[in-house]
């Protein structure tokens, strides 16, 4: 079965496939190298955070290995402005280099745009209030439906019309899902509740009883979660137990990942890991975060 990805990828948008776009295709631009300080942001980055850990880490990739993969950027008077690439940019100073391998665009305003939400959706840690945020900017600016952005990023309709719903939740239901507190799956259940000080007050108790995302849509319909099942092994006596460290591992794993993890003890040498995913983007994410790991 045939699912469509998140996004086509910056070569479809480029011209690599068909309906793509023709003007300013990577293998007509032109590869320069440029100076780091006469590069400028892309003012439609819709990244609002680069985490120093990973910068640091990406510096220091560069100085061993080089850049492996320009940068895209177009030229605006005398300078450059960023089109995609700003954490090998940021990377490349953090490391000192004096330039950097760039490919020359002749792009407009909405093609740039369009180009900084691919790049930000093909990566795992973008968060969706910051994606519902481009989205909603983007249609603002340029106009058309929600439909018709969806195709211009090959994504699908729902995914786009899902991600802008989200920021009719309140700011503090916002930032937990920026923070990780929360995953998507949860503000979505939140939008069930009438008013915003219900989300709040609903969103405070998700997080101190760490409730899933189907206890969550169970407090918002009936005011009850779900009762979890008992997470539990059997020790060499038959009583149920549950290991403190196997509680802290599935807490910081719950955090790594963002979502519900469980982790079940048949033997004490064998058992199983299940981590939730509750839509394609949230397993798209998890599954880059491991093979990161």
């Amino acid at each position: 079965m045939n699912k469509r990805r998140l996004g086509r990828g910056l070569e479809a948008l480029l011209g690599r496939e068909e309906g793509g776009f023709e003007p300013g295709s990577l293998e007509e631009s032109e590869l320069l190298h440029v100076a780091v300080d006469q590069v400028d942001p892309n003012p439609y980055q819709p990244r609002r955070h680069f985490a120093p850990a990973e910068l640091a880490t990406l510096a220091d990739s560069i100085r061993q290995h080089g850049i492996l993969q320009p940068i895209l950027v177009r030229a605006v008077g005398d300078r450059y402005q960023l089109i995609a690439g700003e954490r090998r940019l940021r990377a490349s100073i953090e490391a000192q280099l004096h330039d950097i391998p760039a490919r020359v665009m002749d792009l407009d305003d909405q093609r740039v745009f369009e180009l900084a939400m691919v790049e930000n959706l093909q990566r795992e840690d973008l968060n969706a209030v910051d994606k519902a945020t481009a989205f909603r900017e983007y249609l603002s600016r340029y106009g058309g439906t929600q439909e018709e952005l969806a195709g211009r990023l090959g994504l699908d309709r729902s995914t786009v019309s899902n991600l802008i719903r989200l920021l009719d939740l309140p700011q503090e239901v916002l930032d937990a899902v920026r923070d990780n507190a929360v995953t998507q799956g949860h503000a979505r259940a939140l939008l069930g509740l009438p008013d915003a000080d219900s989300q709040v007050v609903a969103l405070r108790r998700v997080i101190a009883e760490r409730l899933s995302v189907r206890q969550t849509e169970a407090l918002v319909a009936t005011g009850v979660p779900t009762p979890a099942k008992p997470r539990l092994r059997k020790d060499a006596a038959h009583v149920l137990v549950k290991a403190p460290h196997i509680v802290e591992l599935e807490q910081q794993l719950h955090q790594r990942f963002g979502t519900a993890v469980l982790i079940r003890s048949r033997t004490a040498e064998k058992g199983q890991v299940i981590i939730d995913f509750n839509s394609q983007e949230e397993f798209d994410r998890v599954c880059a975060l491991i093979r990161g790991a």
